[in-house]
């Protein structure tokens, strides 16, 4: 699905150096003849779903108001200024999916979902700022875009959403289906539907280092032995029983250096952590699976695919996946890279797979992580 409209004429080397997390970019026709790849009816089926995050938003009598799915009910498309998002519609829908993976020449561990935004006439959000990298393709009808460079990102402090409480917008676009505008980081923005549209959103991770460091030590909690007990042979009477002595803070403080992280711990738990897929994503177990030698002769006929909702990297002599982290041996290890960049892999490169990776397939496949390519079909779960 190469696409040279995609960024207006750039390389992906030139957009990253110019705009990526600097300035703006206004696509026109990004994707040419697009269409709404889910109908509207389906969409709305998707938001009373258990498993996917969706969010309803009213502004009815100037009044906003916010409500977290699954939502079952949903105002009349009749009545103006709603929006409904969903989240990670990429996960549930293969053509979302193919979509989303346009994108991929930012690097997966930062590609986060595809959110479409549903709205009436006069629907969205209000003007805020969003803490991460953002693609707005215009899917159907129409939307007034208004941005702005601002430095006061102050909010509004009555209200359940983040919408700023100044926005003084310096540029307003209208965007038609199949275009598209880029924004960095904090760069303020207000999108209004025009009639009955809807955009997708192509987001990016950004986790905060708060973030990161508390799942760091939470991971090195479960890594850590300091095996035995303090002990004081030599200990000797005191006058100040209330004081904590130097003999114990110095065995303490020798004892506590030992929890000092290798680049392994941390290559480790980066990749299990960017690969982890969300709370709310669950695999379907095939529920007539073949068997192992079936799969063998199938896969070796033709070539295996991950599950558009598996996330898969590589680091080093590591392999992850959906949370989890491999050492393969270096035969093993090609392979698997070329399966975590290429999202598949033809059935000649897995020729000289071993034992032990054919065994690893196969597991993946009765947990719904993996399949085999002659089963890819448009469809959606």
């Amino acid at each position: 699905m190469k696409n040279t409209h995609l960024l207006g004429g750039l390389t992906p080397d030139q957009f990253l150096r110019r705009h990526w997390q600097k300035k703006p970019l206004l696509v026109r026709n990004a994707i040419p003849e697009m269409r709404a790849l889910l109908a509207r009816e389906d969409l709305f089926n998707l938001a009373a779903r258990e498993d996917v995050e969706s969010r309803l938003i009213t502004n009815f009598r100037r009044q906003w108001k916010m409500q977290q799915g699954p939502l079952t009910s949903l105002p009349s498309i009749t009545q103006k200024n709603w929006t409904l998002l969903v989240q990670g519609v990429n996960l549930h829908d293969d053509q979302a999916d193919q979509l989303l993976h346009q994108f991929r020449f930012i690097p997966d561990c930062r590609l986060d979902d595809l959110m479409i935004s549903y709205a009436t006439d006069g629907g969205g959000v209000g003007a805020h700022v969003d803490s991460y990298d953002v693609f707005l393709l215009q899917a159907h009808g129409q939307r007034r875009w208004r941005i702005s460079a601002q430095q006061d990102l102050r909010l509004r402090d009555d209200l359940p959403l983040k919408i700023l409480r100044h926005f003084e917008p310096e540029q307003e676009f209208i965007l038609n289906p199949g275009d598209m505008l880029y924004l960095p980081p904090q760069y303020a923005h207000e999108g209004v539907a025009v009639g009955e549209c809807m955009t997708y959103s192509i987001g990016f991770r950004a986790p905060g280092w708060q973030e990161l460091g508390e799942a760091f030590l939470a991971f090195m909690a479960d890594a850590i032995e300091l095996p035995g007990l303090y002990s004081d042979p030599a200990l000797q009477s005191t006058r100040k029983p209330g004081a904590i002595s130097d003999q114990m803070m110095n065995a303490v403080h020798r004892s506590l250096q030992k929890l000092a992280s290798t680049t392994a711990d941390r290559e480790i738990f980066l990749g299990e952590y960017l690969s982890e897929p969300k709370h709310s994503v669950s695999f379907d177990r095939h529920p007539k699976p073949l068997g192992a030698l079936q799969f063998y002769k199938a896969a070796a006929r033709d070539g295996i695919r991950l599950h558009r909702k598996t996330r898969m990297l590589h680091r080093g002599i590591y392999i992850f996946m959906n949370g989890e982290s491999y050492s393969p041996n270096a035969s093993d290890r090609r392979i698997l890279r070329k399966l975590a960049d290429n999202r598949a892999i033809e059935a000649h490169h897995l020729a000289q797979a071993s034992v032990d990776l054919r065994e690893s397939l196969y597991r993946w496949y009765l947990d719904g992580w993996v399949d085999l390519q002659a089963r890819r079909t448009i469809q959606k779960s």
